[in-house]
């Protein structure tokens, strides 16, 4: 599967419109960039196999570790990266329910969860 920019943003839209605004009210101070792959920077921070690319990605300061005293000078930014979303999909149903899954993974990023929990919920 392969789309356009144009076209694979109105199912990023379409997917986060989707998530139940419970998940979905925490996005109110973050912004949502999609990118066709993600850079060497964040390969290299995120340690992955050679060959293994990540969906997304959040990039910020978890709530956990905010605080009064030392506000946040800017929001956090989810990337999404639509090469290798296309490439595990066949459908684009299939790749919105991915990029879905994919938002509430990182949404958990910025609560504070880790991978281990994450597993544990589901969403590995």
């Amino acid at each position: 599967m392969k789309l356009s920019s144009e076209a694979f943003d109105r199912i990023v839209r379409r997917a986060i419109a989707g998530i139940p605004i419970e998940i979905r009210r925490h996005l109110d101070n973050v912004v949502i960039a999609v990118r066709k792959r993600p850079t060497r920077e964040i390969l290299d921070q995120l340690n992955l196999p050679p060959g293994e690319e990540p969906l997304g990605y959040y990039e910020g300061t978890s709530l956990m570790e905010r605080s009064f005293f030392s506000p946040v000078d800017y929001p956090g930014t989810i990337f999404i990266f639509q090469r290798p979303l296309e490439e595990i999909c066949q459908t684009t149903e299939e790749l919105e329910e991915e990029i879905r899954i994919t938002v509430v993974h990182e949404i958990a990023h910025l609560l504070g969860l880790d991978e281990e929990r994450l597993g544990e919920l589901g969403y590995d």
